[in-house]
């Protein structure tokens, strides 16, 4: 991972670049950006233990932020998923996905992700609604954004889009690059 992302920032230096490691496993991320001088991971279980498919998903806001410090990584901004995809969130169901997102503000989290329930699925626009007047922090779409719902999505801070791109929105596809292309012609149609 840390010889892809390297090369990854490479090429392409003056953008800003980010790495997950799945199955939360954050700490291994940061390292992998300080060493490949990332600017950003994607953090799964910041705040809120839930039920993942990969199994119990402990929260690790403090930890994970003193170990941050620890490797001298302060640099390294941590955008997190709440409320995730692929979870289930009955431990929290009396906390509202706002209130997460505010924890998620509390505990310095860099940015908050919002999700549908699974890989492709729609994030819920009222969602992104509701955590965009509930923190300060940028807010990103991490799944479900398409040519045909991108303008439900325009306020977030930043898309993450990978099924969308891949031939035939299958996320196990290659990426097509047509999608790409009128994905971002409608794009620029749309902020001008």
């Amino acid at each position: 991972m840390t010889a892809v992302c390297s090369a990854v920032k490479k090429l392409r230096p003056a953008f800003p670049v980010g790495v997950q490691v799945l199955a939360a496993n954050n700490h291994t991320a940061l390292a992998i950006a300080l060493a490949s001088r990332l600017d950003f991971i994607r953090a799964e279980g910041f705040v809120f233990s839930h039920v993942a498919d990969e199994g119990l998903m402990n929260a690790c806001a403090g930890e994970l932020l003193r170990y941050r410090k620890h490797i001298g990584a302060e640099h390294v901004q941590i955008f997190t998923d709440i409320k995730k995809k692929h979870s289930a969130h009955a431990l929290t169901a009396d906390v509202c996905i706002a209130e997460t997102a505010r924890a998620a503000e509390f505990f310095l989290s860099d940015g908050v992700v919002i999700t549908g329930p699974s890989t492709g699925v729609h994030t819920n626009p009222q969602e992104l609604n509701d955590v965009m007047q509930s923190v300060q922090i940028p807010v990103l779409i991490g799944s479900g954004v398409t040519h045909n719902n991108v303008e439900d999505y325009l306020q977030a801070n930043a898309l993450i889009i990978g099924s969308h791109f891949k031939i035939g929105g299958r996320w196990e596809n290659s990426v097509d690059p047509d999608r790409v292309k009128r994905f971002m012609e409608k794009i620029h149609k749309l902020r001008n």
